[in-house]
């Protein structure tokens, strides 16, 4: 008899909405040989107490704060211990990355001038980003806060308003400010269900996220993808 094919292995999703969706990340995943497996702790999903049947994890974004005081938010910032101590790559999303920040004992907060940024703004690598890999000048963004840089972190990417978009801690774990994951479908949902939003300090209106995604979007989808195979390999076995 033929050897059975092994199992793909996973990778842990944590979303935040019952709605929530990895996008093109969870595209990318499985195009590269991955399976998905998603948790939603704000709906009562448990997290594992260990990586050993993943290949890593992603937790993505939401409309929570990082600072909030509701029980899964505290319990998932806890959690990234997790895959700090077993050195299992890692990757957090505008909220995921703030609370990578806030577990390294980083500060999440707004800016001090209540800006905020919604919709594509530049994105400047630096010298320990450019080494990496090739970085997109135009990010996507909908956020109202950001994080400061943990300590031995290594800042990747910066920008005017929230200087620290992305940076990576040890070997394995990474966070970005921006927003690579949006499906077209992904964004014209988060515009029509964030409208209120575009009355907010330095935000942009609507028609310019979707005009924007012509112009910047490629160079975004294909660093993302690069930037993904730098986090997490390709399996052995496919």
């Amino acid at each position: 008899m033929p050897p059975r094919p092994r199992p793909r292995p996973k990778i842990l999703i944590v979303l935040h909405q019952e709605t929530s969706s990895p996008g093109r990340v969870g595209h990318m995943l499985l195009e590269e040989g991955f399976d998905l497996d998603i948790r939603r702790p704000p709906l009562g999903d448990e997290l594992p107490c260990t990586l050993d049947g993943h290949a890593g994890a992603v937790v993505f974004g939401g409309p929570m704060s990082a600072n909030d005081e509701d029980e899964f938010v505290r319990r998932e910032t806890d959690w990234l211990k997790i895959p700090l101590k077993e050195n299992r790559p890692f990757l957090g999303i505008c909220l995921g990355a703030q609370m990578l920040a806030n577990h390294l004992g980083g500060k999440v907060e707004g800016h001090g001038e209540g800006l905020v940024e919604i919709g594509w703004y530049p994105l400047k690598a630096t010298d320990a980003g450019k080494k990496l890999l090739h970085w997109p000048e135009m990010v996507y963004q909908f956020h109202r806060e950001g994080f400061s840089l943990p300590k031995e972190a290594t800042l990747l990417a910066t920008a005017e308003t929230y200087p620290n978009q992305a940076f990576r801690y040890g070997d394995n774990a990474w966070g970005i400010q921006f927003h690579g994951e949006l499906t077209r479908v992904m964004m014209h949902r988060w515009v029509v269900r964030g409208a209120h939003r575009f009355e907010l300090p330095g935000a942009q209106p609507g028609r310019d996220h979707l005009g924007g995604r012509l112009i910047w979007d490629m160079h975004l989808k294909r660093w993302l993808s690069e930037f993904l195979q730098l986090i997490f390999g390709r399996p052995a076995v496919r």
